[in-house]
């Protein structure tokens, strides 16, 4: 296999978990930092719709975060983050992806979206968490005792929201998923992917 290229952005929760599935699996890849206001031509041209993340391997162009995991995991998956193919990982992050994004995007901006106040959108998204909650009484992840793709796949979204407010987040009631989320900010894989690029 060839070097893998992504066209990322640093702070882009999809780009993120990207760089996260394909660094677990120890997939050899070259990493281009995208300025959103001036998108590469090179990029545009394998993927017209100019979001990332954006990967080019072997020839062929993956555009969506979730097909670049599972990509990614198909080379290897030395921890069984797939957890053997139980259907709720993908279930969870369908949930994560379709509904709780759209709460998240209306409590982060709830200026472009007069229609309610801010609190409003942040119950909606409230219920996703106390899902998530719920869960983590069962496991020290989402799913069992280890690391799975759900974790991965939702860690960057779930800081998004926490990160709106912190001071409300650190205050309330969810404090297994407080404890999940802080230890997925200090792991190793987290920081590695977030690193800025030198130079």
């Amino acid at each position: 296999m060839s070097e893998a290229l992504l066209y990322s952005f640093r702070r882009c929760p999809y780009a993120m978990r990207a760089r996260l599935a394909l660094r677990y699996c120890g997939v050899p890849v070259q990493i281009v930092e995208v300025s959103l206001k001036a998108k590469p031509a090179a990029m545009l041209a394998l993927s017209p719709k100019g979001t990332v993340p954006v990967l080019c391997v072997d020839g062929r162009v993956i555009e969506e975060s979730l097909e670049i995991m599972q990509w990614a995991l198909a080379q290897n998956d030395p921890e069984d983050w797939l957890l053997g193919g139980d259907p709720r990982v993908l279930e969870l992050i369908a949930e994560n992806d379709q509904v709780f994004k759209h709460h998240l995007n209306r409590y982060k901006y709830a200026e472009r979206y007069p229609q309610q106040p801010m609190e409003h959108y942040r119950a909606e998204g409230e219920v996703f968490l106390q899902q998530l909650e719920g869960l983590l009484a069962k496991n020290d992840y989402l799913l069992a005792g280890h690391l799975s793709l759900a974790d991965v796949a939702l860690a960057p979204f779930v800081r998004q929201f926490a990160h709106v407010d912190r001071e409300w987040f650190a205050g309330t009631p969810y404090h297994r998923l407080q404890t999940w989320l802080q230890r997925f900010l200090e792991s190793p894989l987290f920081a590695a992917v977030m690193a800025k690029p030198s130079g």
